[in-house]
């Protein structure tokens, strides 16, 4: 039941229309391992807020009975037909609770969908389950006093990341097939790389999201897998305008071609390295997984050029406080409730957004997002898409808050969020980014890499994800202990 609890959606679909395996099967795999593994919030991976599986059974019957309707007349079967899913929690179910840790959120409801749930419902996907993040999605490790602990289910002292945590955790532990995330400075790609698994920032709008925080150019919702294939997939499902969202834009169900090819595919695409982009510590672990991407990358036939950006770890989080100084620094006020009841990590964000806006207006923000975007274009003039690390260590602690920064080697970073790459790609965010694996580190972590394309260029940024998981050697997925059966399930 692991092994197919672990089972590749794209996999799963072409068993699917086989009727090699029915959507009953696969929904059981991941039901059975989220009860052995996932434990309480004291206790293991504790990726779920809840689960809903007299539903989804409801609905993987339904998925087993069209395809064997459609093994007889020859009908079409919706592109996710019967694959589990599991929602971030702050993408809103119609008639469910919407509280996003927060304790001034508790009990309310939705009285919608979000624009990425209603996707996948109408292409068939069986949301089975909701998954934790930390408060408002504000933070790089996934805990709440509401929630608890999120745990990596490749080592159970580390976070897996966030604030899609409890996405990746999921993924990881075969707790289900697909994922729904979120990424405003690097929440779906952090966790990815935390877990091993593979999450894609499309450029802005290309996934609806929900206004009026949709209107925050820095954001965007998105899709988590175990592979690059699965995540085109999902990404496809989600993509396209959409009423709700006015920055919506593009086609929407057409996914990306990926060659049968990967590797052959890479030959003659121009490859920008740069490991620090500028001055960012990372650690050796992380940088050596990289160079061995590059290394395997230029083996197949691509050209890796080294690339320099002028940019340092703290000017890019003076920008990205400036920048959410104004939108979702006051959003938490607003919503958030007394401060005091909130996790230190969301009463520091808080306030270092507040003094931030303080100090610098809305104008000169867009100027220091302008100047970022200006360096990244001219840095990659010459080549089809960036590589870089995604995060710069190796793995933070489950529980850690950072309030006091972060050592990276012999190096300390004022804020923890220098310990991550991401957020630059959100400061240019009309630019595709896929992550995926790279390695483990010693810790039992994985690593990952990013590959960040020229704007709007989905293709690129997936094709050559594509050749870097088939060159980069595969690892099996952690062995977890049976944890006693959580409450929400």
């Amino acid at each position: 039941m692991s092994d197919l609890a672990h089972l590749d959606a794209v996999t799963a679909l072409r068993a699917f229309r086989s009727l090699e395996l029915s959507p009953v099967e696969l929904l059981d795999a991941v039901t059975a391992q989220a009860e052995r593994v996932n434990g309480d919030r004291g206790t293991g991976i504790n990726a779920f807020t809840e689960t809903f599986a007299d539903e989804a059974r409801t609905l993987a019957e339904k998925a087993a009975t069209a395809y064997l309707d459609a093994a007889r007349d020859g009908s079409p079967t919706a592109p996710l037909l019967g694959v589990p899913v599991a929602s971030k929690e702050k993408h809103n179910l119609a008639g469910r609770r919407i509280e996003q840790g927060l304790a001034a959120h508790a009990g309310r409801i939705s009285d919608a969908d979000h624009p990425v749930v209603e996707r996948v419902r109408q292409a068939g996907g069986v949301i089975h389950a909701r998954t934790t993040s930390p408060e408002f999605s504000c933070a790089t490790v996934t805990h709440s006093p509401m929630w608890g602990v999120t745990r990596n289910p490749w080592n159970l002292s580390a976070t897996p990341g966030g604030s899609s945590g409890g996405a990746g955790a999921a993924l990881a532990a075969g707790m289900t097939t697909l994922a729904t995330a979120s990424d405003i400075a690097g929440s779906t790609r952090v966790p990815a790389a935390f877990t091993g698994t593979v999450g894609y920032k499309a450029p802005y709008g290309r996934i609806p999201g929900l206004p009026p925080l949709s209107a925050d150019w820095y954001r965007g919702d998105g899709p988590m897998g175990r592979t690059v294939a699965d995540t085109a997939l999902l990404a496809a499902v989600m993509s396209g305008l959409h009423p709700a969202d006015h920055a919506s834009w593009g086609l929407h169900g057409v996914p990306v071609e990926l060659p049968e090819d990967p590797v052959a595919a890479v030959r003659g695409v121009r490859v920008g390295l740069s490991v620090r982009l500028g001055d960012f510590p990372v650690a050796a672990e992380v940088e050596a997984a990289t160079l061995d991407v590059a290394a395997r990358l230029e083996q197949a036939g691509a050209t890796v050029v080294p690339v320099d950006l002028p940019w340092t770890s703290s000017r890019i989080r003076r920008t990205i406080f400036v920048h959410f100084g104004q939108i979702l620094g006051p959003a938490m006020e607003r919503e958030c409730g007394d401060a005091a009841s909130l996790a230190p990590y969301a009463q520091r964000f808080i306030t270092d957004a507040r003094r931030a806006a303080e100090d610098v207006g809305l104008v000169e923000s867009l100027a220091l997002d302008a100047a970022l975007q200006r360096e990244l274009a001219t840095a990659m003039a010459d080549v089809d898409v960036l590589l870089c690390p995604t995060n710069a260590v190796t793995a933070l602690d489950a529980d850690g808050d950072y309030l006091d920064g972060l050592n990276v080697g012999d190096r300390h970073l004022d804020h923890y969020w220098e310990g991550h790459l991401t957020s630059p790609f959100n400061v240019a965010n009309r630019c595709p980014v896929l992550a995926v694996p790279s390695g483990v580190a010693g810790n039992g972590v994985p690593t990952g890499v990013q590959i960040v394309g020229h704007p709007l260029d989905e293709t690129a940024v997936f094709r050559v994800g594509a050749a870097v998981e088939a060159l980069v050697p595969k690892t099996a997925w952690p062995l977890l202990p049976t944890i006693a059966p959580a409450a929400c399930l």
